[in-house]
């Protein structure tokens, strides 16, 4: 009978595991690809400029680069599940100020959302690790997916919710209250077990002195991590206004993101079971560039031309890279602290790195109105991404 009831106990954990994993990842992206959609009706109501519009995007991802390091450090002291607690608690809290309806409230806003969003980004890869270490690559897939799927929803559908709810623009940031909720509840109701069936501890996430800031390898990960990230963050803020600016509709454009985004969802999920079992991932690294860069050049050549079939192209390179930078802080690590370490040092600096991207794509568009420059821009940092990239592909762990 003790048998059977353990054996229970194991399944509705492992369910709850699973479920903290979906409801933290579909957490993780939606709050901010919600923006671009409606970006046009909040500019109107807050009488933005294009560097404030720009900063919706950059102050969350500043947040990711100067709290990573800081979350990482944390972890061992609060406990995995605690702090993915705290982090839905303060990103409901950004939620609810950013569609108040001041300026301020609405930039204050996106700090508190770029610091929950952070914690999440950081500790999840540790919890993958610490509770299935036996299913990495499937558990990252499954990651991958939840965050895509819900920003995919985010870009297709943030037009309608608005309409749907009769808030407009604030409607369609604000539903995402929601899902950080039922996270919230999810993530009780997995502590509350955890305590009831303290026979069946989780190993501990240990510790580690080791500085991963002298490793070369997690600095190729960290920049390989941050480039992807500012080519997918670039695309996310500006593509919906240079779409317009070629004669699209607004909401048209908005799905145009809805396709990237469904296409990424197969491909994150497939991509880290496949990349997990090769011994380096160079020649996915190769693939993953060779897209981009054909992405830049279809802007630049083609403008608005055949723009589903670029975002196909940028949702199956953008899925292949993120995926494998995901991956990169469990494979290429010895011990549950140090995943956690990796990837809060490859989200800070990564993210320095992308949030300069949206503002700098935006600046070279005001000197060149055909958005040429700015996708040249890109196809650079795509160039430089190649070599750190093929780097961090190696079968080399970073405390080696």
């Amino acid at each position: 009978m003790k048998n059977e009831i353990r054996k229970n106990a194991s399944y509705v954990l492992l369910v709850l595991n699973v479920l903290v994993v979906i409801l933290i990842s579909s957490n993780l992206r939606s709050p901010i690809v919600a923006v671009s959609p409606v970006l046009g009706d909040v500019r109107d109501a807050l009488k933005l400029d294009n560097f404030q519009v720009s900063l919706l995007t950059s102050i969350p991802l500043f947040m990711f680069a100067v709290c990573s390091v800081l979350v990482s450090r944390f972890s061992n002291k609060l406990g995995i599940s605690k702090l993915l607690m705290y982090s839905l608690i303060i990103l409901s809290f950004g939620l609810f100020l950013r569609i108040t309806g001041s300026l301020w409230l609405l930039f204050i806003g996106s700090v508190f959302i770029g610091l929950g969003i952070c914690i999440g980004n950081v500790v999840t890869p540790g919890y993958v690790k610490n509770n299935f270490p036996k299913q990495i690559g499937l558990m990252t897939g499954i990651f991958a997916v939840s965050m895509n799927l819900t920003a995919a929803l985010a870009s297709g559908f943030s037009v309608r919710i608005g309409e749907w709810t009769g808030f407009g623009w604030r409607g369609s940031l604000g539903i995402w209250l929601v899902i950080a909720a039922l996270g919230f509840l999810v993530l009780i109701l997995e502590m509350i077990f955890n305590k009831k069936n303290s026979d069946q501890p989780k190993p501990a996430l240990g510790t580690s002195d080791f500085n991963m800031f002298k490793s070369s390898q997690a600095w190729n990960i960290s920049i390989f991590m941050g480039l992807q990230s500012l080519f997918y963050y670039c695309m996310v803020a500006w593509l919906p206004s240079f779409l317009t600016d070629y004669n699209m509709p607004g909401e048209s454009a908005g799905w145009v993101l809805f396709v990237i985004q469904i296409t990424m969802i197969p491909v994150t999920f497939c991509c880290p079971i496949i990349a997990s079992k090769m011994k380096d991932q160079r020649i996915m690294i190769l693939f993953i560039c060779a897209l981009m860069f054909t992405s830049t050049m279809m802007f630049v050549f083609l403008k608005s031309q055949w723009i589903y079939v670029n975002a196909v192209v940028i949702g199956i390179s953008n899925g292949l890279s993120f995926s494998l930078s995901i991956l990169f802080f469990s494979t290429r690590t010895k011990s549950s602290i140090n995943a956690v370490k990796i990837s809060g040092m490859a989200q800070s600096v990564g993210y320095l790195i992308a949030a300069f991207g949206p503002p700098v794509f935006g600046k070279l568009h005001d000197w060149d109105i055909s958005w040429n420059t700015s996708f040249y821009f890109l196809s650079i940092a795509v160039l430089i991404m190649l070599y750190f990239g093929m780097k961090a592909a190696r079968n080399k762990y970073v405390e080696d």
